[in-house]
Parts: structure tokens; sequence; C-alpha cells
């Protein structure tokens, strides 16, 4: 299993969607910044702002990331884990 070290910071949580199909999302606010260590395979976007990863009972979490874009994509192409 392959990981990434990355400093990330809780911002929504998805609970899934209603009968509009629209997200249910829960705002997440005032948390730090941590170290973690994201299972490669629970990564399923990411953007400018967030990383989107698969948490527990379907849920979905979009963390803020540090670092910036050009920096992780950087990162995930080193590893070979992108593919352009």
């Amino acid at each position: 299993m392959q990981f990434l070290a990355l400093r990330v910071r809780n911002a929504l949580l998805m609970h899934g969607y209603d009968e509009q199909q629209c997200e249910i999302t829960e705002a997440i606010e005032g948390e730090h910044f941590v170290e973690k260590l994201i299972a490669v395979a629970r990564i399923q976007s990411v953007s400018e702002q967030y990383i989107l990863v698969s948490s527990s009972h379907g849920r979905m979490l979009y963390w803020e990331y540090e670092g910036g874009f050009s920096a992780l994509r950087t990162r995930l192409a080193a590893a070979g884990l992108l593919i352009d």
C-alpha cells in the first residue's frame, strides 16, 4: 500500500446526496493543519483547494491541504502516481 505525507485539515464532510442529487455536506471550521499519511487508494480527486478522500461508512471528506496544487502534482508525478 502506498502513502502520501501531507499537511491537511478537515473542510467538508459529505454525508451523501438528497432527493435532488445535491451533496449533503457539513462544514468543519476552526481546525488546524496536521501531518497525515494518506493511503493513495483513498484519494478520489485533487483540486486547487481540496483533496477529496474516501472515509468510513461511505462518507467522503474534503480536506484543505498545504503546499499548493503544482507542488502536489509534482510529488505525485515523481512517485509515478500521475498519468499525463
